[in-house]
């Protein structure tokens, strides 16, 4: 796991020199601190006759091949260069193939087989790695710089094509270091961001700045970049199978992931929340291994947040050897870091205990597995069954005109995490709308009608005609046909699962120097889940069906039927309590610099009615706090 970055130019008025290089290379030292390295080579030309210049900057966090395997790394002849951030899992398999196809290696790693890959295959060796990845390749015979993203968006890769130059890095802060590039916020990126919590591939929070999409390759030649998708990946198609042959599938498939996930040439342990997803992988880790597995949890002193008795069952039922952390979660500690590690305003407030449990899981091991993509591939969510529930009300009566209906809405709101009259709400004020505009409704943080009453006249002046709502429904429409719970699931691993949960975690964990694996999120596992009919998944109300009935000797039965906790914080208590300076002091001040954006008095209303606990607008104010505080650090 490392950081990349670099840039390509023709002419020499655009070129990037050593200092420049060096400084958006040690933008990202955090997520490589153990090696530094940058290479530029201006011996090249263009078909007509132009002078091309490259850049590449690379970090290095040593996991596999801890004495070789540096990088900027080249072929044998030099014409191919590469800079990588990831892990190939199948790198062996792939470097038994070259070899016999005559490919010399000079390292160990996993790597090299991608820059061997490409000289076979060109930009189609993308589709043969099983792994994370975010990849810059140079191509000096070809005169080109190739981009690549893994399927699932695990590692970022952002870049920006100006005046007949490219730069790129693994986080926008390498960007920031060219001058000229960061310049201009995009007001659309800011009314994505209040919609979703965070801003959809391919926009970024910089006019001109662009989020290379999930199983994607950019090629940038001839001073212009052209984008195309490299994994087929058909939601739409259902193929039916035997319920117990689908149960030795997804066995067989996860229980390689999880092994390949295992190849490390450092300590590696396995977070364990005491959750089904986390618990499995876990046990799957376990059972391939002769030494107890590490594993880590985190406690809070508030018990309707603390999931670590869970973890602890789990942890003697396998035998591990496992740490449990205490930490009292302090949003006026971590919000600035938050801020500046995540680049663009990032509003998912459980970056928090993310944050904490990478922190503190560093100290003890390298390498950490994770459940991440359990909910999404398996239908674990419950707006999957809030969809499939008010999809069966809605047949039987329109329930959103039944008198009286909307005096819900005028309940008192609650503190409690999962307040029934804040589900109620959310739930009825969707259910007459057509499926994809439903669930985007119970998923959006502002909806369409409070942003309209918060936005100033100049801000709306300045949006294009976009509908933010765009970026879900082109994910919904990829599984055509299928039933509403499948749609919505596979619609997160195409949105939400990239832009919201892969973020949250390559950032917070890749800021101490952490790499985190997921084994749900190998490309066959998720392809074989989508596949999958949706009675083997979700059936009368309960989601993670074949999960449980594949593995459901392997971890304590209460562990599948406990209810779902997630991971979060007392966010609303927060806006009463430890952040309610802050929020006086910045989004309420008179510089406030949400101020061009927002109508002050809309704001104060939001905070108003919080405080006085009409409503909980915790995680609204959180989303609006994170943008004040980006906007006065990186404005």
């Amino acid at each position: 796991m490392c950081g990349i970055t670099g840039a390509v130019w023709r002419g020499e008025r655009r070129a990037i020199d050593a200092p420049t290089l060096a400084k958006m290379t040690d933008a990202i030292a955090h997520r490589g601190p153990d090696d530094s390295q940058t290479w530029i080579g201006r011996d090249y030309r263009d078909a007509y006759g132009n002078p091309v210049g490259v850049g590449l900057g690379f970090r290095r966090l040593s996991i596999i091949d801890l004495e070789g395997a540096r990088q900027p790394m080249s072929n044998e002849d030099g014409s191919v260069r590469m800079v990588f951030n990831g892990e190939i899992y199948n790198y062996q398999t792939l470097r038994r193939r070259l070899e016999g196809r005559g490919h010399r290696f000079a390292t160990n790693g996993d790597g090299e087989s991608i820059l061997h890959s490409y000289e076979d295959d060109g930009a189609d060796c993308f589709s043969h790695l099983n792994g994370m990845f975010a990849v810059a390749i140079w191509d000096a015979n070809r005169n080109r710089l190739v981009l690549a993203r893994d399927r699932i968006g695990q590692k970022p890769l952002y870049y920006a094509v100006k005046d007949n130059r490219i730069v790129f890095g693994s986080e926008l802060k390498c960007l920031a270091a060219v001058e000229g590039v960061c310049t201009e916020v995009d007001p659309a990126a800011i009314d994505e961001f209040l919609t979703y919590q965070y801003i959809p591939h391919p926009s970024t929070i910089w006019k001109g700045v662009r989020k290379l999409a999930p199983g994607h390759f950019a090629i940038f030649e001839n001073g212009q970049v052209t984008v195309q998708r490299y994994w087929n990946f058909d939601p739409s198609v259902e193929v039916p199978i035997d319920p117990r042959q689908a149960q030795e599938r997804l066995r067989e498939l996860l229980t390689d992931s999880v092994k390949l996930r295992m190849q490390s040439d450092v300590p590696l342990g396995s977070f364990l929340s005491g959750g089904i997803d986390s618990s499995l992988i876990t046990a799957i880790a376990q059972n391939q291994s002769d030494q107890p597995v590490r594993t880590f949890s985190i406690g809070f002193p508030i018990a309707e947040f603390d999931e670590t008795t869970y973890a602890a069952q789990v942890a003697k039922h396998l035998g591990t050897q496992h740490q449990r952390f205490e930490v009292t979660p302090s949003a006026v500690d971590v919000i600035d870091k938050l801020v500046w590690h995540y680049d663009e305003p990032f509003g998912d407030s459980s970056a928090v205990p993310t944050w904490y449990l990478s922190e503190l899981t560093r100290k003890e091991v390298t390498v950490a597995l994770s459940g991440d993509g359990g909910d999404e591939l398996f239908a674990g969510y419950e707006r999957y069954r809030a969809l499939w529930l008010s999809r069966r009300l809605q047949k039987i009566f329109p329930v959103h005109r039944i008198p009286g209906i909307g005096l819900v809405q005028r309940l008192p709101d609650s503190n409690k995490r999962r307040s029934v009259i804040r589900r109620a709400k959310r739930f009825l004020e969707a259910i007459g709308q057509p499926d994809a505009r439903r669930y985007m409704n119970w998923l959006q943080i502002f909806p369409e009608s409070m942003r309209a009453s918060l936005y100033t006249d100049d801000f709306v002046q300045q949006l294009p005609g976009d509908d933010p709502f765009d970026f879900l429904d082109s994910a919904w429409s990829r599984s055509a046909g299928r039933d509403v719970v499948t749609r919505a699931s596979t619609t997160d691993i195409l949105s939400y699962l990239p832009c919201d949960l892969c973020t949250k975690v390559d950032i917070a964990s890749m800021a101490h120097g952490l790499e985190v694996r997921q084994p749900m999120l190998d490309h066959r596992v998720v392809e074989f889940a989508a596949s999958l009919p949706v009675d083997l998944k979700f059936r009368g109300r309960r989601g993670k069906l074949i999960l449980q009935d594949t593995f459901e000797s392997q971890i304590p039965k209460n562990i599948f039927a406990r209810k779902k906790m997630g991971f979060g914080i007392p966010i609303g208590a927060w806006f009463r309590d430890e952040l309610k300076p802050m929020v006086h002091d910045t989004l309420l001040a008179d510089d406030a610099k949400i101020g061009p954006y927002f109508r002050k008095e809309a704001v104060a209303d939001l905070v108003r009615s919080h405080e006085a606990s009409e409503q909980n607008h915790g995680y609204r104010l959180w989303n609006l706090l994170i943008l004040e505080k980006w906007l006065r650090r990186w404005t």
